[in-house]
């Protein structure tokens, strides 16, 4: 059974506090995928490139065994490009230049081959195309878990509160969640939101670590300090990765499940932002993943005693 993620393929060029660079790979769904791919052996890509885009860069995420077959490539035209500055602290950022290119009219395409869906990451994108792809699944998945953003409650509130009645989990950030249920109090934001259709509701915090709510319960997952982050840009989507990647591995969804696969986000989220772009991502391997994960359990153990 697979894990099929639907997201943005494109170029980066990013500017923070430690450096610059020129193009490079991103997109919510490679960095979704390679954060998946390190524990799931059945991820599959839906997504589209320009011919700009090259072998090379679609062999990063071949190499991890991620299947491409629903990955487009649109022959004379121009691969997405976003350009960004982050400010001193890290987690603001100007958006400097946004060339939607071919995902301005970008029509999902689902291979037969991926209607073994049985876990579904919905990545950022329109709320409409994350309808569409929903549509074109002959079953409904075992989980359907669901990223999106603020432009999208701007912009396609209707498609985004129809396509919310569908999914199991969403997963968006503080000011998201304020924003989406109108709360400034993160607890009944999220008792307003899980009314909107998810069983389960995920609010990252940066680097204050994450929120997960459903089944009634509460979880506060750590971030790990790090003395030094190069580059926050997907990290979002590398924690999405890793939660769902995490939830493939042990396919059973319960809340103790929930729980291990907002630490093991958490996690490939840490490594994502040591370097540029996907370069740590692409470099891990199962012991230095489980050494991560052992000095999260650490940093959130803690017995009390006379």
């Amino acid at each position: 059974m697979s894990l099929v993620i639907i997201g943005t393929i494109a170029y980066d060029a990013i500017e923070t506090p430690f450096g610059k660079t020129d193009k490079i790979v991103g997109g919510a769904a490679t960095f979704a995928g390679l954060a998946a791919s390190y524990l799931y052996h059945q991820v599959k890509l839906i997504g589209v490139v320009g011919e700009d885009f090259g072998d090379d860069n679609l062999n990063i995420l071949k190499s991890k065994g991620i299947d491409l077959d629903g990955v487009q490539v649109k022959k004379g035209e121009k691969s997405f490009f976003w350009s960004g500055k982050y400010h001193n602290d890290m987690n603001s950022r100007d958006t400097l230049v946004t060339e939607l290119n071919v995902l301005a009219d970008f029509d999902p395409i689902v291979p037969e081959s991926y209607q073994d869906c049985e876990y579904l990451l919905l990545g950022n994108l329109t709320p409409q195309v994350q309808q569409t792809t929903l549509d074109r699944l002959r079953h409904k998945p075992k989980l359907v878990v669901l990223d999106t953003m603020n432009f999208w409650m701007d912009i396609a509130w209707d498609d985004l509160l129809s396509v919310l009645k569908r999914v199991d989990v969403l997963t968006i950030n503080d000011a998201e969640a304020r924003q989406l249920s109108g709360e400034y109090s993160l607890v009944k934001a999220a008792e307003k939101i899980l009314q909107l259709g998810p069983k389960y509701l995920i609010i990252k915090k940066g680097e204050h670590g994450a929120l997960l709510f459903g089944d009634g319960g509460i979880f506060s997952a750590p971030a790990l300090p790090l003395a030094e982050v190069y580059d926050p840009t997907g990290a979002g989507d590398a924690f999405a990765g890793g939660f769902i990647g995490y939830l493939a591995k042990v396919g059973t969804i319960t809340f103790h499940n929930m729980k291990n696969a907002v630490i093991f986000g958490s996690a490939l989220a840490s490594f994502c932002v040591e370097k540029f772009g996907t370069e740590r991502l692409r470099e891990l391997d199962e012991n230095v993943i489980n050494q991560r994960i052992a000095q999260f359990t650490e940093l959130s153990k803690f017995e009390i005693g006379d």
